[in-house]
């Protein structure tokens, strides 16, 4: 991605103060200008593509919203910069927590199994059950997190697939198509490892 020069920056002076004046027409160029830009300093935070969408329309809904907080128009790219920046972070943060509350359900409910499993087995299938419990745990946490997510509060947390479109902001039909590529790759993952 090259870099704008100089005079690119100082033409969007007259852009932020229409902005500034509530020129919505105004705010859909600069967004179509500088989306790009926005977007890779999202990419560049996060590391992953899966969340760039929705991370820059919030920095756009927040520029829209915070306009007035900038104190000089020359100074909007920095300015653009933290909201984008912030939003990443932020993002980043709402994914790790969510990915260790799916990761701390996950061994909870294996857990709770492997314990109900044992108190009426021998002591050779208690080995052979905590090695299963270890693979598909492992199976399950190397699922790309677009795909982990769906399949754990599904399968461990036992919830709806409606439920899971409003907690994930998904219609219910993205729901079941990472579900069952979900099981897919765990079946994949799995069939050499598990009898």
């Amino acid at each position: 991605m090259a870099m704008p020069f100089a005079e690119d920056f100082e033409a969007e002076e007259p852009v932020i103060e229409a902005i500034r004046g509530g020129d919505r027409y105004g705010f859909e160029e600069f967004v179509r200008r500088r989306n790009r830009w926005v977007r890779g300093v999202i990419f560049g935070v996060l590391g992953n593509r899966d969340c760039v969408d929705d991370v820059s329309q919030q920095v756009w809904t927040a520029v829209w919203q915070r306009i007035g907080e900038l104190r000089d128009n020359r100074s909007w790219r920095p300015w653009l910069y933290r909201l984008a920046r912030n939003a990443a972070v932020d993002a980043g943060r709402a994914i790790t927590r969510r990915r260790n509350d799916v990761q701390r359900d996950v061994q909870r409910s294996a857990t709770e199994r492997t314990a109900r499993a044992a108190a009426t087995t021998t002591p050779d299938a208690k080995v052979a059950i905590e090695e299963q419990r270890r693979e598909v745990l492992s199976a399950i946490q190397a699922l790309p997190a677009i795909y982990r997510e769906p399949f754990v509060l599904r399968h461990v947390n036992g919830w709806s697939y409606r439920e899971i479109g409003e907690v994930m902001g998904l219609p219910v039909d993205s729901v079941e198509t990472r579900l069952v590529r979900a099981r897919r790759l765990l079946r994949e993952s799995l069939k050499d490892r598990i009898a």
